[in-house]
């Protein structure tokens, strides 16, 4: 633990600000979302079921389909539009979940502050919270949907299609959904965290929730 800045005062240094390492900062995260469990899998379930969706449709494209092009295109382009949104929904759910986050923890944030933390320690545990809960969920949900799509083939009988491109894209996928719901997470996140950083210590302390 290291003092951020130390100003001296008739010949004693008196610390102000206290910076923690990222491994503190990695032990009150994963604490914090065990604690508040419950509202991390609601969170989490929101990320999940938009990357799910968002895979399903990426990986139905995948398979060859049958039809004419124009009509082909058309569904590709109306499912690509319903995903798109489906991604939407979920940032909004996201950020509003960790915004109900901060109110739940205003005490704790007020004390951390009150105790010397800086305001990036605070930004820096709800990024690390949002990027775990981003990567974990969006591999599931990719997960989920690329099942989904492929269970549904192999039930209907149509294996031509599971050939060495779906595999490697496939592959490719699994990068892209992850990516795409992590960042998702992270800039969702951005509101919350710097609602919390903001957040006088002293009115932050006399909240009652």
């Amino acid at each position: 633990m290291n003092a951020d800045k130390q100003m001296p005062t008739g010949g004693m240094k008196v610390q102000k600000q206290i910076q923690l390492p990222f491994s503190k900062a990695w032990q009150i995260s994963i604490k914090s979302i065990k604690i508040r469990f419950a509202r991390s899998v609601i969170t989490a379930a929101g990320i999940f079921l938009g990357i799910a969706f968002y895979s399903s449709v990426r990986t139905a494209g995948l398979f060859p389909n049958s039809g004419t092009g124009k009509e082909v295109i058309a569904a590709e382009h109306r499912q690509q539009w319903l995903a798109y949104m489906a991604l939407l929904v979920c940032f909004v759910g996201i950020t509003n979940s960790m915004l109900m986050s901060v109110t739940e923890r205003y005490k704790e944030i007020g004390t951390m502050k009150c105790l010397g933390a800086l305001d990036s320690f605070v930004v820096k545990l709800f990024f690390i919270e949002a990027t775990l809960m981003g990567v974990i969920s969006s591999f599931a949900g990719w997960l989920g949907g690329w099942l989904i799509v492929v269970l549904l083939h192999l039930f209907s009988g149509d294996l031509k299609g599971f050939n060495g491109a779906f595999f490697s894209g496939t592959l490719m996928q699994l990068i892209v959904c992850t990516f795409i719901g992590s960042f998702i997470t992270l800039m969702a996140a951005i509101p919350p965290a710097m609602q919390a950083a903001q957040m006088p210590p002293a009115a932050a302390l006399r909240s009652e929730i």
